[in-house]
């Protein structure tokens, strides 16, 4: 995993320059980076406990967005054994990175019995959470890369063994804050 961390990495830094380069203007440009190491990864990771998900940093990228990186672990007991109700960020886009492991994916389908929505969190800003009829159904492996963008429903419904991911988080909506550095690793 930890060469397929680096490279997935460098895709991630990519992927976020190729996605919101040309967005930013050159007056509210960020002058710095946002650095996430190897380290601090595997830092946030092994103090994860029973939590599934956790935020890494998030950064202001400029042009009013912000984008956050989260390290995410499950095992079988996290799938939803079948079910197809899943969660809709209503505000933020996801990227999936699988650095480890895989399983069964559930996206997008039309939207019955949804809740209402949270008020949001340090992690995905506010989401509710419904069922999919119609949904996209794939198997997702080490390597693979899923976009998820807001709006969209998804659910593991499936999981075999672990799957390991970074979820980088596309926020146009300001509902991460930016400067959240995990306190792990501060």
């Amino acid at each position: 995993m930890t060469q397929w961390l680096r490279s997935s990495l460098n895709c991630t830094a990519t992927a976020m320059v190729l996605a919101y380069g040309t967005s930013v203007s050159a007056q509210s440009a960020p002058t710095s980076a946002t650095d996430i190491t190897r380290e601090q990864i595997q830092t946030v990771l092994a103090s994860m406990g029973e939590s599934i998900d956790r935020q890494l940093k998030i950064a202001d990228i400029g042009g009013g967005e912000n984008v956050g990186v989260g390290i995410l672990h499950r095992d079988g007991d996290n799938d939803t054994d079948g079910a197809h109700r899943g969660i809709i960020h209503a505000q933020v886009t996801e990227v999936y990175i699988i650095l480890s492991g895989g399983g069964t994916l559930l996206t997008g389908g039309d939207i019955i019995d949804p809740t209402e929505p949270s008020a949001g969190s340090i992690l995905i800003g506010p989401t509710f959470s419904g069922q999919s009829r119609n949904g996209q159904i794939r198997e997702i492996s080490e390597g693979d890369v899923v976009v998820i963008p807001a709006g969209v429903l998804h659910a593991w419904t499936l999981i075999p063994d672990e799957v390991t991911y970074l979820s980088v988080r596309i926020d146009p909506h300001l509902a991460l804050p930016a400067g959240y550095v995990n306190p792990e690793i501060r």
